[in-house]
């Protein structure tokens, strides 16, 4: 394989790279318990969270320990369904061939 070819194949895996990059930052997952909603996005970050008027009001009059230990759980099963989404369509790019160039077959 000349040098030619070599970078051809480089430029080949780098743009499927960013294109399956492309596709995981689209996943979006909502998780929403007591009220509070997080979506966080393929790429792991926080896209939104959100609480009800009346988690809110209960927040307000209530202990703020417990109002933590209920945002730190939805956060955290938002990020784990973020991953499962992503672990899973990271799987079916496999499958189906999508990602093939990215690796050499």
């Amino acid at each position: 394989m000349g040098i030619f070819d070599q970078v051809k194949q480089a430029m080949q895996m780098r743009n499927e790279a960013k294109r399956i990059q492309a596709e995981i930052e689209k996943i979006t997952v909502p998780y929403e318990n007591g009220g509070i909603k997080a979506v966080v996005n393929g790429d792991m970050s926080l896209s939104s969270i959100s609480i009800s008027d009346d988690t809110y009001a209960e927040i307000v009059k209530g202990d703020k320990k417990r109002f933590e230990t209920m945002l730190f759980n939805v956060i955290n099963g938002a990020l784990k369904g973020a991953k499962k989404a992503t672990q899973e369509h990271m799987a079916k790019l496999m499958q189906s061939g999508g990602a093939s160039s990215l690796f050499g077959k």
